[in-house]
């Protein structure tokens, strides 16, 4: 048997803020999308040319109390080719979290309260 890893799943409150918070921080763009015709909720897929690994954000219209999408230590990477670049718009956005200058890596955190690990390329 072989598994190919495609997607990873993140639930959100606010889809707008949720995707330009993605496409801002990471270049993720929406590559593909599922919802009803009544609105009630929707599936997006995020994704680049860097890989065909998609981020899916599942919105339900309705939900105000937060979701719980794992601990900090339950968190997504993206490899970066230009780390200094990416730190300077992460501290312009403010969502850089942690930094662990001796690994030379640091995280960001989404709309949701999620953490991002961001590593060089």
């Amino acid at each position: 048997m072989e598994a190919k890893m495609v997607h990873e799943c993140i639930h959100v409150l606010d889809l707008e803020a949720s995707m330009e918070f993605y496409e801002q921080a990471l270049g993720l763009m929406e590559v593909d999308r599922i919802e009803p015709d009544d609105g009630s909720w929707a599936i997006v897929y995020l994704g680049n040319d860097a890989t065909d690994f998609r981020l899916e954000l599942t919105w339900n219209r309705g939900r105000v109390e937060p979701y719980n999408n794992g601990s900090n230590d339950t968190h997504l990477a993206f490899a970066v080719d230009d780390m200094e670049a990416a730190r300077e718009l992460h501290a312009k956005m403010g969502c850089i979290v942690h930094e662990n200058k001796n690994m030379g890596i640091y995280f960001i955190t989404d709309p949701d309260g999620c953490w991002l690990e961001i590593v060089p390329h």
